[in-house]
């Protein structure tokens, strides 16, 4: 049976998303492109050759219309052979494409194939894909959900409160974040995973001088007092501290099976070797990780003592705290490189983000397996175990 190999793993650094963003003078066509174009350089490999290229975008509107990985592709310098598609699950949509594009590989439908994705919040605001007064969700889902749907920043508090996660336990995992990030910068781990664009070399919300003293003073980001007659249990302890920023950033990952790897000399960093996808409540929303990690390791025939790894999306504290809770997992072995609350969380371009930073530590550290998760508004999660080559 054929496998599926990273053969080289990329990403630009990581901006605020705002309108003085270090990235927003980028389109991020432009962005997706620069990492596009750096996954071929670094690998040598011949653009003609990729079967395809499947990138992750959540909010496809305006500058992010239209495909916007086949524009990327074009922009790059690819031949126009070369075929693209974008798809759209939600913060987990490029961990998706990575997903798809190691099973064809293993199907035998792609060669050589990108996984990528992008998202410039500075230009594409959340949400800009929904115009106002307009309903995303339609009549089905009110009838079910008769209360309503809520926002993800209320999932996170309900979270917190579930598994009774503290104000000083969120802000002290964000200030450990910010911490490994700021020390793999300083150590040099980001260097061969980073793609250095228009001056821009670093990521630009690593805090090296955060501590749980700065973030006590914030006040709740999504208070509600609507939300608060609702769920009572809610103690509003979620700040803008203690969860991922809005940023503008891209990512891309080149996978191919080990046969053609070989032929084509080149050296894999990681080999893919489970996948699992699964919903979950879509009140809670962000707790799909769960059951997506124990559904992942069923499926490798593996424990949680078996990961020497994990990448735990940061899209909350209280979300990888619960999820940790949930599971036993050590700590020490969470994002040991940091985090999105301090590295950043550019929706699409996340998930293959998140595999690029762990192929990168997967190496640096001896790793034999790996495991990475991502929680997805609506009450989804994709899970994935690596293998160490």
């Amino acid at each position: 049976m054929r496998d599926a190999v990273i053969v080289e793993a990329v990403r630009t650094p990581i901006g605020r998303g705002r309108p003085n963003g270090s990235l927003a003078h980028v389109h991020p066509v432009e962005l997706l492109a620069h990492t596009l174009r750096t996954l071929v350089e670094r690998s040598g490999v011949d653009p003609a050759l990729i079967d395809d290229v499947i990138g992750g975008t959540v909010d496809q509107v305006g500058e992010q219309a239209m495909n916007t990985t086949r524009y990327a592709v074009l922009s790059a310098g690819f031949p126009e052979s070369v075929p693209a598609t974008t798809v759209d699950r939600q913060c987990g949509s490029s961990q998706q494409a990575v997903h798809f594009a190691a099973q064809g590989v293993i199907s035998g439908a792609y060669d050589l194939v990108v996984a990528c994705g992008v998202e410039s919040m500075s230009r594409v605001p959340m949400w800009s894909n929904v115009p106002e007064g307009k309903d995303p969700f339609g009549p089905g889902v009110a009838e079910r959900y008769p209360e309503g749907l809520i926002p993800q920043g209320i999932s996170a508090e309900l979270i917190a409160a579930k598994w009774s996660i503290s104000r000083e336990e969120m802000d002290a995992f964000a200030v450990e974040s910010h911490r490994r990030a700021a020390e793999a910068w300083e150590s040099g781990l980001f260097a061969d995973e980073v793609a250095p664009l228009d001056g821009v070399t670093r990521d630009e919300c690593v805090r090296p001088g955060s501590s749980t003293e700065v973030l006590a003073g914030l006040k709740p980001a999504y208070y509600d007092p609507a939300f608060g007659e609702r769920f009572p249990q809610i103690d509003w302890n979620v700040t803008a501290g203690n969860a991922s920023p809005v940023n503008d950033g891209a990512s891309a990952v080149l996978i191919t099976s080990s046969e053609t790897a070989a032929r084509l000399g080149l050296r894999p960093l990681a080999r893919l070797h489970s996948f699992a996808v699964t919903g979950s409540d879509p009140l809670l929303m962000l707790t799909g990780v769960v059951p997506a990690t124990e559904k992942v390791l069923r499926r490798a025939s593996l424990t949680l003592d078996d990961i020497d790894l994990f990448e735990v999306n940061e899209a909350f504290s209280s979300v990888v705290l619960a999820w940790r809770q949930e599971t036993g997992a050590d700590l020490s072995k969470v994002n040991v490189h940091g985090g999105a609350i301090a590295i950043g969380h550019p929706l699409g371009a996340s998930g293959a983000r998140l595999t690029t930073t762990l192929v990168h530590a997967m190496r640096a550290r001896g790793a034999r397996y790996a495991l990475q998760t991502m929680c997805e508004a609506g009450g989804l999660a994709n899970a994935m175990v690596l293998e160490g080559l």
